[in-house]
This record gives structure tokens, sequence and C-alpha cells, in this order.
């Protein structure tokens, strides 16, 4: 299995065309996706909509299938307070047309007990949709660490949700190796890679997080030990903004190949 993908915050608002060709030049069969660009777009790409065009969703069908690129996860399924998750139908909707199977969630409600609610609603409606869900867990989300991801799983109660592990996170909200390899790798179903320092030099996390992660083996986070722990048969997704090369000049391919290239040295010592 080609396990590497480009995940949707490490190219700033790529138009979702340009994206999947990126991918494919190199080498990753994977990207995530929105329905919309991030708010940071510091190479002045055009405005786009996956949800709004039906034209652009059966164009980027159309490069995957020439380019074999396929959506590995689909991002924007957010808990937000006072919102309810039925309102994502559209969306959903719009992710099945572009074949994803699978589409992950975070929460921003404060409310713990309605966010778990509005998880099992989530995953219900996706599943009845014939896809399944990952919750991510992080600092500055509702659900803050893996401890509180495996009280939602155990919530929501189905095997189409599972959780994401994002590296960063995962280290950095208190979590170690130990309690990765403690886990069942049936409830892992999606990887978010990069490295970071082991103590941050940001006083916002999110800011750290949203604009300057490192290439893998840069940082001080023990991928190696990590991704020995995880199973084998998930993909990973790069996970790599790197804000300052970006404005810089830095075109998407140039900061990210180099990403790539270490991502394949490190899979080949674990393998």
């Amino acid at each position: 299995m080609d396990r590497i993908g480009i995940e949707l915050l490490s190219i700033f608002g790529l138009p979702p065309v340009q994206f999947v060709n990126l991918a494919a030049d190199l080498d990753c069969r994977h990207i995530s996706v929105g329905l919309t660009a991030v708010p940071f777009n510091p190479h002045g790409y055009p405005s786009w909509s996956l949800k709004d065009s039906r034209d652009l969703r059966r164009e980027m069908v159309a490069m995957m299938r020439d380019r074999n690129v396929s959506i590995s996860l689909g991002e924007g399924f957010i808990v937000r307070p006072g919102a309810d998750v039925s309102g994502l139908a559209a969306d959903l909707e719009a992710m099945c047309e572009l074949g994803v199977k699978l589409v992950n969630t975070v929460s921003l409600d404060p409310d713990l007990n309605r966010s778990l609610d509005q998880f099992a609603a989530l995953a219900e409606m996706v599943g009845a949709a014939g896809l399944e869900t990952t919750v991510e867990f992080g600092p500055g989300l509702t659900i803050a660490d893996l401890p509180g991801a495996l009280t939602a799983i155990r919530h929501v109660g189905r095997p189409d949700f599972r959780l994401l592990i994002d590296t960063m996170h995962l280290i950095r909200s208190g979590s170690s190796t130990a309690d990765v390899s403690a886990l069942d790798p049936a409830i892992i179903g999606y990887i978010q890679l990069s490295d970071a320092p082991l103590v941050s030099k940001y006083t916002n996390y999110m800011e750290e997080a949203m604009f300057a992660r490192m290439p893998p083996g840069t940082g001080e986070l023990p991928l190696v030990e990590i991704l020995s722990a995880l199973p084998r048969d998930v993909v990973i997704g790069l996970e790599i903004p790197q804000l300052s090369l970006a404005e810089a000049g830095t075109g998407p391919y140039d900061r990210l190949r180099p990403c790539v290239e270490r991502t394949r040295e490190i899979l080949a010592r674990i393998t």
C-alpha cells in the first residue's frame, strides 16, 4: 500500500485540480480535501468552492482518475456551538460525489456532552451514506487529548467511528508511544504526520499547528516509535504547513518534496 498523502492544511488554498496534480507529481496517491479553501492564501490563488460548483467536482474527479490519486479524508465536519450536524448533509453529499470514503470531525463546542451526542449523530448520518468517520483530538479542541478521544469512541460505539492520530497533537497533549501501543489497532482510522520541538516556542498552540509544523525527522517527536506502534495499512497524511516558506515564495512542490522524501526514509526504517 502506498500510504503517503498530502493534507489540505499543507497547501494554503491551492485549487483542487492543481492539488491533484501536485500529489501525483510528488508520487503520492492520497489527498485530504475541504469543500472550500482555507483562509490563508500567501500565493494569491483564485477562490474556489467544491460545494457550490458541480463542474469543479467533476473536473477534480476526472483528474484524480487520470493521475491515480484518491481522496483519503474529507475535512470540515465540525461540531459548533448552537449548530446541528444535520446541517452538514449537503457537504456530505458533495463529498460522496467526490468519492470520499472517510470524513474527519472535531468539536469546537465547549459543551462536552453535546459534542459527544453530535459525534454520534454525525457518525450515524455518515454511516448511512456509506462512509466512515474519524475524530481528531488536540490541544485547543473540545476533545483535547487521547483519553478524551477514547471517551468519544466509547460514547459513539460504532466500528465506523475511529481515531485520527496527529503526531504533533498526540505528543503535545501529553500522550506517549506506550499509550499508542496500548490501543486496539482497529480503532485507528487515519494518521497525520508532522514533526515539532517537544517544547513549543509559540504562546499560541494553534498558531504553530496551523502555520509552522516541521518536516519529519527535523524536530524532536519520536516519529519512528509512533509509526511503529500504529497499523501499517492506514494512510499517513502529511500535515506540514510552513507559512514562512510560502510567504517567502516557495511553492507547494518545493515545500513538500523534502517532507515526502523524509517520510519515505522513516517508513523504510519500520517496514
